[in-house]
């Protein structure tokens, strides 16, 4: 069974999804726990449920632990690291290779507006002095004026 999340990560489905967004927002669970927590949205029988997680665990999001008879489920990873690894694919299939291309297009399409651009800016500047301190020091000119 592959469990590498270093590579591309398969895409989610729908109930997928639904089991990833409960894994990363309460943590390591049985298939029964899983379960019991999406039957308003979405009722399932657990053996659905338990098949969910281990395609999940095939597909590289999951892992699990035995505790006594049952699995436990968590993520492999963290929804943010997997969401850059989507966004990684959405670059490199269709633009190029270009994160600059994604940006300028979202920035096009109105995804992204002037304060979150000036925001990420911010972030980009704060990375390069990070990355490189003698350009945050005297050379900089961006001060903290918040």
């Amino acid at each position: 069974m592959r469990n590498d999340t270093r590579g591309k990560l398969k895409g989610l489905g729908l109930v997928e999804q639904l089991v990833m967004d409960f894994l990363w927002a309460h943590g390591p669970c049985s298939a029964e726990t899983c379960r019991e927590a999406l039957k308003p949205a979405r009722p399932l029988k657990e053996s659905t449920v338990r098949t969910i997680l281990r395609r999940l665990e095939e597909k590289g999001f999951t892992t699990h632990a035995v505790q006594g008879r049952t699995y436990i489920y968590r993520a492999a990873e963290a929804r943010r690291n997997v969401a850059v690894r989507a966004v990684r694919n959405i670059i490199d299939r269709f633009c190029g290779g270009s994160a600059e291309e994604l940006v300028l297009g979202m920035v096009d399409g109105a995804v992204i507006d002037r304060d979150q651009l000036e925001r990420l800016a911010k972030k980009v500047a704060e990375r390069k002095a990070q990355d490189h301190p003698s350009l945050g020091g005297k050379h900089s000119s961006s001060t903290k004026e918040e």
